[in-house]
């Protein structure tokens, strides 16, 4: 069956740097200003630009990330979160045709826009140039004919007379112009050692943020070409995904770690477990002495615990609480900030101590995709589930893996990564479970019978 789902477009860069988040952000809000349900997505593994999508849409924002799901489920991951909407505005990642080191296409944007029939919009940084604008737009256009560039939007126009050198140049790319942001001073987005802030950590200066992106795009594009161009995405022949039905039988209570030191989560690790047949309930390790009433379970995800360690070290009832959940062998999934809020210390401070091992800021970033492959038997996989998965951190764990790891990872290099211990699955891995739901259901189950 051939769907016409919702009108979309894609905003792409030729490079980081260029304003994509600006202008996606500020789009997605103009939109919805206008009284659209506008629909949010980011190409990739990044957590943290959701948040001001969300912000700026009122829905969730979503991840579309073709190493991590593959190929296959990009269209209906995107159909599922896109339901009910009059509009989508999918954010690029790093330049336009940049995708997983060493895999060609994939995971770029172009191939994400590929996979979504959509057009894209390029936001071009104009600062520094003029007429070389034109050579860098036909290059874009024309290096993969698959690929349909819609339009452009000029970044950092310094005048008017700039505007008109940069007009008169892309007439003969062939590309029309759809929007011209002036230089300004840049919208008050501060970023640390991974990114952006979370708006979780900011939230009164992200609603700020968010609708000054918004009165920027509104005054320099054209939202009428934008939307018509929306309009002309093709068809997509896939069904939306569906988190798969559990067995029946008693609800488990998992809960899940959240508040400004957990941020980092994909909204399709919640509807998994849900469709289980888990409980969730969300908590904050910074606040809550004790864990939710009947936790059976628990999630751990990213974030930033390592800017919050006094704060989590302090609430010492909580970490007690964990460690006991853990001794009891109930299952526990923690993934980057999780891992290293379950080990003995972190910079010195005391953690839960579920794990004998300590961590660490470090100056080295280590970030990059990961093929993955479960070692042995836990309580998120069996032993052979093969998992692809993300790492973006500045700490180290000693040891890096546990007389039972969790992880053999075959991609950059091989070694074995992470912690299986009774029901603990600790790892650095960031996974995707759309790509695997097998693991939710997994989980659950042993939720219900631990």
């Amino acid at each position: 069956m051939v769907r016409s789902p919702v009108p979309r477009l894609v905003v792409a860069a030729p490079s980081s740097g260029s304003g994509k988040t600006t202008v996606a952000t500020g789009l997605m809000a103009a939109f919805a200003a206008r009284g659209l349900a506008v629909s949010p997505h980011k190409v990739g593994p990044d957590y943290i630009d959701p948040g001001y999508h969300a912000l700026a849409t009122g829905r969730t924002g979503r991840n579309l990330d073709a190493y991590l799901c593959g190929p296959e489920l990009i269209a209906p991951l995107f159909l599922h979160g896109a339901r009910g909407c009059d509009l989508a505005v999918v954010e690029g990642v790093m330049g336009l045709y940049d995708g997983a080191a060493g895999q060609g296409e994939l995971a770029s944007t172009a191939h994400v826009a590929k996979l979504l029939r959509a057009p894209v919009v390029l936001v071009v940084d104009a600062s520094s140039q003029s007429r070389s604008v034109a050579a860098l737009v036909h290059g874009f256009a024309s290096w993969d004919p698959q690929v349909r560039l819609g339009g452009v939007i000029l970044n950092k126009v310094g005048s008017d007379r700039h505007e008109e050198l940069l007009r008169e140049a892309l007439d003969s790319a062939g590309v029309p112009v759809l929007g011209v942001l002036r230089r300004v001073p840049q919208v008050d987005t501060p970023s640390r050692h991974l990114g952006l802030v979370p708006v979780a950590e900011r939230r009164a200066a992200a609603l700020d943020a968010v609708a000054a992106m918004a009165a920027q795009v509104e005054r320099g594009c054209d939202l009428d070409a934008l939307a018509r161009l929306a309009s002309g995405a093709g068809p997509l022949p896939d069904a939306p995904w569906e988190a798969p039905v559990g067995a029946a039988g008693r609800r488990a209570v998992v809960a899940v770690a959240g508040g400004p030191a957990f941020t980092f989560s994909y909204a399709e690790h919640t509807e998994l477990l849900t469709a289980a047949g888990a409980e969730v309930v969300a908590f904050d390790p910074l606040r809550d002495e004790r864990l939710p009433e009947g936790t059976a379970g628990l999630v751990i995800g990213g974030g930033f615990p390592e800017v919050y360690a006094a704060e989590l070290s302090a609430n010492e009832p909580l970490r007690e609480a964990v460690a006991e959940l853990a001794r009891s062998g109930a299952p526990v999934a923690a993934e980057c900030a999780g891992l290293l809020y379950l080990c003995r210390e972190l910079d010195g401070r005391p953690m839960c101590g579920v794990l004998d091992a300590g961590a660490r800021m470090s100056e080295r970033l280590t970030l990059g995709y990961r093929d993955a492959v479960a070692v042995g038997d836990s309580a998120l996989a069996a032993a052979g589930t093969r998992m692809r998965g993300h790492e973006f951190h500045r700490t180290v764990v000693e040891p890096g893996a546990g007389a039972a790891p969790a992880w053999g990872v075959t991609a950059p290099v091989r070694r074995v990564e992470g912690f299986v211990q009774q029901g603990v699955h600790a790892s650095y891995l960031h996974t995707h479970w759309a790509s695997e739901p097998g693991v939710a259901r997994r989980f659950v189950e042993r939720c219900r019978t631990s």
